[in-house]
């Protein structure tokens, strides 16, 4: 059946067909997604009541980032060699740990190793993502899979950001303290945490089967790094890379945005992302039908990119909350259904024992912005606020979008990897 004829219902149709391991890996990204979003939500928030200036606050989101762009390579290649499974429950278990000391750490130093040890167990598992989902579905269901997995994401984040926007409040009258002190935002973060170290015991029931020698060439180690460094790769990280210095420079910090322009409390905030993510979810898990009617991943990509600028200026600039509000919606519908298409289409051009590390690669791009751009955005906050933020993330944005368009649109194809292995 093809996607152009797809009905409302059939992905979910699709979704029975996936394998067990398919199956458990997206229910780890349910149970992550609901317990991590709590931490997302509030963590900024956290560290500016606990009297952090935004320069430290700019330089805690960007210390992960930094980790993982110096380390990012070696840890693609190690997940090539010692198996996604195992690189994934590494990585949750690492992260998971360096966010609950990192809550409770009071020395500015011990917090931004932390930060860094959190980026280093956050690479390594979401760099094996996509290789991952790439060994367990066939070319019928692999871009359902990849949009599903990101659509769960957003929408178990939903779920996560309404029962937290309840959070401070619920934990401020059981210790005895105001809903926003630093005391209930603690207390918030590591609950989360804790619910997050459940996404563990999905990917521990996943077992992945060993691909016999002969129909598989051995992962790469350093020495074939060089390799990696052809055009043909370099050309999947431009955009990459655009696209997340944009973002970083502004999307970690639209929660202090809206708090400090609208001021508005933290039920209205957990319940505006929490819509956000219930919308974007739903827009995600229909990617693959809006890339088949466009003709392709690419053109998808560059059509739901270009259609959320006119949003992103409004959030930034509308007069009124509810109109705000609304953008920030259907920015984060358009914007994010792009993401699963775009890795699904990168991996298709990947031979499958470079996968983990050409993946590194292109996550290596992507954290150099996200190195650069939230100390740069903290810098900027603090003395013009965030207008200017929001032209230079529009502006990044289009650039992404008119890149990949002209580097791909004409070469895009719908085959399977292995054919594509002269990338």
């Amino acid at each position: 059946m093809s996607w152009r004829s797809l009905r409302p219902d059939e992905p979910l149709r699709y979704f029975t067909q996936f394998n067990r391991n398919a199956k458990l890996f997206l229910l780890s990204t349910v149970v992550g997604g609901i317990a991590f979003a709590g931490f997302q939500l509030f963590f900024n928030i956290f560290l500016r009541r606990r009297g952090y200036d935004l320069d430290f606050v700019g330089l805690l989101n960007a210390v992960p980032a930094g980790a993982g762009l110096l380390t990012g390579i070696p840890l693609g290649i190690a997940s090539d060699r010692i198996g996604r499974r195992r690189a994934m429950l590494i990585g949750v278990t690492v992260a998971t740990a360096a966010a609950w000391a990192l809550v409770s750490a009071q020395s500015r130093g011990m917090m931004v190793i932390l930060s860094a040890a959190l980026g280093l167990g956050n690479t390594l598992y979401f760099l094996s993502q996509a290789p991952f989902m790439m060994s367990a579905s066939g070319a019928r269901e692999r871009t359902l899979l990849f949009s599903l997995n990101f659509g769960l994401m957003t929408l178990s984040g939903a779920a996560g950001n309404l029962l937290a926007g309840q959070l401070p409040g619920w934990f401020g009258s059981w210790l005895g303290v105001g809903a926003e002190s630093p005391a209930a935002y603690q207390a918030v973060l590591v609950a989360s945490i804790l619910g997050g170290g459940f996404a563990l015991i999905p990917l521990w029931l996943i077992r992945e089967g060993r691909i016999a020698e002969n129909g598989r060439r051995p992962a790469i180690g350093l020495e074939g790094f060089r390799e990696l460094l052809r055009p043909g790769v370099l050309r999947l990280t431009v955009p990459n890379f655009i696209i997340g210095l944009g973002a970083a420079l502004l999307i970690p910090y639209l929660n202090l945005f809206y708090k400090s322009k609208f001021s508005i409390d933290d039920g209205q905030l957990g319940l505006l992302f929490s819509l956000s993510a219930i919308v974007t979810g739903g827009a995600t898990v229909f990617a693959p039908q809006v890339a088949a009617r466009l003709g392709g991943k690419v053109k998808a990509v560059v059509v739901t990119q270009a259609s959320s600028l006119f949003f992103l200026l409004a959030i930034g600039f509308a007069p009124r909350y509810w109109i705000s509000g609304l953008a920030f919606l259907f920015r984060g519908a358009l914007m994010n259904m792009s993401a699963p298409l775009y890795s699904a289409f990168a991996m298709e051009q990947t031979p499958e024992h470079e996968r983990g590390a050409v993946n590194s690669v292109m996550e290596l791009t992507w954290q150099i912005g996200w190195t650069i751009g939230p100390y740069l955005s903290g810098l900027a906050q603090a003395r013009y606020g965030f207008a200017p933020l929001f032209v230079t993330t529009t502006l990044l944005y289009g650039a992404g979008a008119t890149i990949t368009y002209l580097f791909f649109h004409q070469s895009e194809t719908q085959t399977t990897t292995a054919a594509a292995a002269t990338l």
